[in-house]
């Protein structure tokens, strides 16, 4: 079981970064920078430097 800290989903994030196998954020707020691994592969083209993204929390389930 992966554990977060829940203000990491209360953040927006700008793509500095993206890999097939990372995709590297910053936050806008806190100015700190995560290193995301996503377990199917990342397209780059869908993560330009600069986008404007928001996490979700995995343990909530799917949003309806």
């Amino acid at each position: 079981m992966r554990h977060y800290r829940a203000d990491i989903f209360s953040e927006t994030y700008r793509v500095v970064a993206a890999e097939s196998q990372n995709l590297i954020i910053q936050g806008l707020r806190s100015g700190e920078v995560l290193t995301i691994v996503p377990e199917t592969p990342l397209k780059a083209e869908q993560y330009p430097p600069g986008k404007l993204i928001e996490l979700s929390d995995p343990s909530s389930g799917p949003k309806h």
